[in-house]
């Protein structure tokens, strides 16, 4: 019995050591997965650290190695070729700039309503997407001197654009606007009666869809989007509500602004700016300093 008892000790002690063994090995393991995850979220917490000690905006999108820009759907500025790259003139500029200073530029699709919130939260870097400098952006962004010019337009039926010749004649109709932007502020100044869609591009799809009788959407996108050998053949503009100029937004304060100021200036300089516009056919809405 004495004996028995023994072995029963010992075959006890030898599961017991495997046991602990196991248990320290998965533990090993389990402390490795989450070191490897800690290192994954690294890059963005050490730029994070590192921008906060020198308040350099362009320290730390160079240290994470990325530049996150906030578009929406805006051709001829920000749109999705047939492979689903992010092009148009806004969007080559952005990859050109992020180049120059040694990082990609990464595209993230926003609400524009919240522009100035995913921004400040630094889920993005930038807002670069034929962005109208009103006074409420400059206030509470860090922009850019402007680029380019545009206006707001009416767009209505082609069949009706008789009727719709000065702001008198539009102010009974209901337009169609995106959330938040030029339009919605020069619709509210007339005093027409609106509906707010997420972006330009579903406001033209609520006029041709007999939906709302007009849309206020930006002159350069009317020119690449409406009209004959578009999707929209059956829409046109008629009157502009405004003029007004386009900049690039950052986080308030950001020094960002002035680094692409300079490559503005540089790149109107050598001429790949209006090589860029050509390519999109707004050259002539282009600012030149």
């Amino acid at each position: 019995m004495a004996v028995y008892r023994i072995g029963k000790v010992r075959r006890n002690a030898q599961v017991g050591v495997i046991m602990k063994r196991k248990v320290l090995s998965v533990l090993l393991c389990a402390g490795l997965a989450v070191s490897m995850l800690a290192g994954c979220g690294s890059d963005s917490s050490n730029a994070n650290k590192k921008a906060e000690s020198t308040g350099s905006d362009l320290e730390y999108v160079k240290d994470k190695g990325t530049l996150v820009v906030g578009v929406t759907d805006f051709e001829p500025m920000d749109y999705k070729d047939d492979n689903g790259e992010w092009v148009g003139f806004d969007a080559d500029m952005a990859k050109a700039f992020a180049e120059s200073i040694g990082v990609e530029a990464e595209f993230v699709e926003i609400d524009w309503d919240n522009k100035e919130l995913e921004l400040d939260g630094k889920s993005i870097d930038c807002v670069w997407n034929g962005m109208t400098l009103i006074d409420e952006v400059k206030s509470s962004m860090e922009c850019t001197d402007a680029y380019m010019n545009n206006a707001q337009v009416v767009v209505v039926p082609a069949d009706k654009a008789d009727k719709y010749q000065d702001e008198e004649s539009v102010k009974d109709l209901t337009f169609a606007v995106e959330a938040g932007s030029a339009g919605e502020d020069q619709v509210e100044r007339i005093g027409a009666q609106y509906t707010a869609v997420s972006s330009q591009a579903d406001a033209l799809m609520e006029v041709a869809s007999g939906n709302s009788d007009a849309a206020a959407i930006d002159a350069l996108m009317a020119a690449a989007m409406i009209g004959e050998g578009t999707g929209y053949a059956d829409l046109t503009y008629t009157i502009s509500l405004n003029n007004e100029e386009y900049g690039v937004g950052f986080r308030k304060g950001s020094d960002l602004a002035a680094a692409l100021n300079d490559y503005f200036k540089k790149s109107m300089e050598d001429g790949s700016m209006k090589k860029c516009a050509e390519t999109y056919k707004v050259q002539a809405a282009l600012i030149e300093k």
